[in-house]
């Protein structure tokens, strides 16, 4: 067992559910070895460095370990090293600060008229321009 299809190795590994979804990521160019798209039945070895975009995010695999079968999460683990910089994956968190919830309104307030909207939202525009 010196190469395994690539598709087969992110799927057994738990970068993606299921083996189709692997395989359409390979399909869209969405899984490369160095600037080359690889299609799922590519074969990799010890030592490739995959690059994977999902879910807005650009992951980055040095290949361990070659596995034929899905194992559990330690054990996929092993088969890995995660080279994703840190601030790649904490991107979204720095978009999402102020926006986690909406206002509050009292129950049985109904909607906002549109005075008390303008007041509001001159209130949040104010709040927002000071930081």
């Amino acid at each position: 067992m010196d190469k395994v299809r690539v598709d087969k190795w992110l799927w057994s590994v738990r970068i993606f559910k299921s083996r189709t979804i692997a395989s359409t990521a390979c399909k869209a160019g969405k899984v490369k070895l160095g600037d080359q798209k690889l299609k799922p039945s590519h074969l990799i070895v010890v030592g490739d460095q995959l690059l994977v975009q999902k879910n807005g995010y650009n992951l980055q695999f040095e290949v361990v370990k070659l596995l034929q079968k899905r194992v559990s999460a330690p054990l996929a683990q092993e088969a890995y090293v995660d080279h994703t910089p840190a601030d790649e994956l904490n991107k979204y968190e720095k978009w999402f600060v102020g926006k986690a919830a909406p206002e509050h309104r009292e129950k049985g307030a109904g909607r906002p008229t549109k005075r008390e909207r303008r007041v509001l939202e001159s209130f949040k525009d104010d709040y927002i321009e000071e930081d």
